[in-house]
């Protein structure tokens, strides 16, 4: 088996690893990134919306622009980028087990290592819930963003986060008639002004309510929905029909933590940050000396947020290694940190902040 030894290996091509890579990379420290897709860029090539908040935070600009702009960045800094590639395994050392293209296997050591490797959509079950055309809304957005294939004719999206609302938008610039977003809460989960967006275009938002089976032969053929209590049970007698070819789904993620587990980090549980997250320092360095996390897989955010935990982990881990001295390491950790205290600002942001300040036990 072949071997290559960097000096800072970084897993997921993803906004939070390209941020992490060109961090690191500026600081001339030896970098190379590992994805599993065929090109880089992770969820952002999806997101054709316009991002909130300030210049400093890309807005105004679409998500598939600010990928463009950070695997340019990541291109000409130096990084070795490892393409159509699994991070099967970690292992004592810092080392990692890969496959390229299914065909070449290595292993590469690294003094530090940056895991970015995002999230995992969560399904929901009910009868008939296999059926063809009904489909999580990340695989919406390939279709639609990345294919240019219309998913469906007639659309129910169940679950009203900003993935939700945002792919309900998306589903109407395609083409598709999105009939109804059904929501269990009694309140909709994700920015108001998403939600203004699609009710403005004719999109009922159903909240106390769910999915209870869809119906067809070949594919979905339509769905049947019901009222809940506030124990998001079904009521009786509330059930209705609804006439669809495609059920969206978008009922939260779950952060695909398989290779910090591996190698032994310490986890809570947060229910805000969508599930099992590893425990990290201010610096997002684990409980494993020398292992750092940066973006979802340290607790469901924007992808603001993820560049920044980005660019402060290859930071941190870039000073670790002496690379960048400890003054400006520090300078460069409280800007970052300030970008991220703004970025979750608000009711909902400050619930995040909470939560995550649990998690670094601060």
């Amino acid at each position: 088996m072949n071997k290559k030894t960097f000096d800072i290996a970084i897993i997921g091509a993803g906004p939070a690893g390209l941020s992490a890579a060109y961090e690191a990379a500026l600081s001339g420290a030896k970098v190379c990134i590992f994805d599993e897709n065929k090109v880089p860029g992770g969820q952002l090539f999806k997101q054709i919306h316009k991002f909130f908040g300030s210049k400093t935070h890309h807005a105004g600009t679409r998500g598939f622009r600010i990928a463009e702009e950070l695997v340019k960045n990541v291109q000409e800094s130096g990084v070795e980028i490892f393409l159509d590639t699994i991070a099967w395994g970690l292992f004592p050392g810092f080392r990692i087990g890969i496959t390229i293209a299914d065909e070449k296997t290595m292993m590469i050591e690294a003094k530090k290592i940056i895991i970015a490797t995002g999230a995992s959509e969560n399904t929901l079950a009910f009868p008939n819930s296999t059926l063809p055309g009904i489909i999580g809304a990340g695989a919406a957005q390939t279709l639609m963003n990345i294919r240019k294939v219309r998913p469906g004719k007639k659309a129910v999206v169940v679950g009203s986060g900003n993935v939700g609302l945002i792919v309900s938008y998306q589903l109407m610039q395609a083409g598709v008639d999105v009939v109804a977003l059904v929501e269990a809460a009694p309140s909709i989960g994700g920015y108001l002004v998403h939600a203004s967006k699609i009710r403005r275009a004719g999109v009922p938002i159903l909240t106390k309510t769910t999915i209870v089976e869809a119906h067809g032969e070949k594919g979905v053929e339509k769905v049947t929905i019901a009222d809940v209590d506030e124990r998001f049970k079904p009521i009786a007698g509330t059930e209705r029909d609804i006439d669809a070819d495609l059920v969206c789904i978008a009922v939260g993620l779950h952060p695909m933590t398989e290779l910090c587990w591996m190698l032994g980090c310490e986890f809570t549980f947060s229910g805000l940050l969508g599930g099992y997250v590893p425990r990290h320092n201010c610096d997002m360095e684990t409980t494993i000396e020398g292992l750092y996390i940066a973006g979802d897989v340290s607790g469901i955010e924007e992808a603001s947020v993820a560049i920044e935990e980005g660019k402060l982990a290859g930071v941190m881990s870039a000073a670790a290694l002496g690379f960048i001295p400890g003054k400006l390491a520090q300078e460069l950790k409280e800007k970052m940190t300030e970008n991220m205290y703004e970025l979750r600002s608000g009711a909902h942001g400050e619930k995040i902040a909470e939560c995550k300040r649990q998690v670094m036990g601060v």
